[in-house]
Parts: C-alpha cells; structure tokens; sequence
C-alpha cells in the first residue's frame, strides 16, 4: 500500500508541472500573440500619421463665438436690483410667470427697449434675451415662491438687442 500511494503522489507531482508547463506556454503565446498585435497597430498608425502628412490641410471649421467675444460687442451694460414684490399679488400657481413678466417689462423701460410701431417694418426686431441662470434663480423655489427682489446685468449690443445675466457674486 506505501508504495502505490508514493507512485500516485509522483504521478500528481508529474501531472501538477506538466499543467503548469502548459498555462507558462499558453501565457507566453498570448503574450507573443499580443506583442504581434501592438505591433500591427504601431505600424497602422505611422502609415496613418504618414498619409495626413500628404494630404493638402483641410480648411478650418467655424466656431461659435466665445463670450469674451460676444462681451466685446456689448454696447451698454448696466445692473439693475429689480424688485419682484408685485408676483406676489397673483395667486401662488401664476408667481414665477409673473417675476419673468416684470423682470422683462423692467429691462424694456430702463434699457430703452422699443416696442415695434405698426407703421414702420424693421429689418430685424430688437430682442430681449434673458439667460438661463435668470430663469433658473426665479424658478429656484418653484412658481409659488419667486424671490422678492433680483439683481441682474443687462447688456446691449450692437444690434439693439438686450441680455438679461444674473450679477455676479449673486
């Protein structure tokens, strides 16, 4: 019995190295495998490289304006503290539309916003604009709870048209 135990201990010892003999093999030819392919794609890439170096520069793309750009074609900026006491005068349900009705009427009276004559067809109607963060800040605490008061930056372009931001620091 002690010796055909020893001979089945040698045979797992046998069968352990040869198994692991099979997974260095395998592990070395995926690696090779790997290299292979890095190597495919170092290749690819400088034929890649090569050809953009051939081809004629393609022509450049359009890009929006930056704000500081859109800031240098402001014509007048001013900011304004605009009381919104008055949405709270309306039932609870219509505050928040009535705040933006304000804050627009406001900007329109004090930045000289012209209202369009009948008579006479302009090119191209000034706008009011008012931003998101605007909007967001009267709406922050649903349409029953507009705040009481704003402060604003308003600035007018070239073409007329006003902006409405919401000051900074605020």
């Amino acid at each position: 019995m002690g010796e055909e135990s020893e001979k089945e201990e040698q045979k797992t010892e046998e069968s352990e190295q040869a198994e692991s003999t099979e997974e260095l093999v395998e592990e070395i030819e995926e690696a090779a495998e790997t290299l292979e392919r890095e190597e495919e794609v170092a290749e690819a890439l400088e034929e890649e490289v090569e050809i953009e170096e051939e081809l004629p520069p393609a022509e450049e793309k359009v890009k929006r304006p930056s704000r500081e750009e859109i800031e240098e074609e402001i014509v007048e900026e001013r900011f304004y503290t605009i009381p919104l006491g008055k949405a709270w005068i309306a039932p609870p349900n219509k505050r928040a539309p009535r705040a933006i009705r304000i804050i627009k009427d406001f900007v329109k009276r004090h930045m000289k916003l012209e209202a369009r004559v009948e008579g006479i067809e302009e090119e191209e109607p000034k706008r009011l604009i008012i931003s998101n963060k605007v909007n967001e800040r009267v709406w922050k605490r649903s349409i029953q709870k507009p705040p009481r008061k704003i402060r604003v930056r308003a600035a007018k372009d070239r073409d007329g048209n006003v902006t409405v931001y919401l000051a900074e620091g605020d």
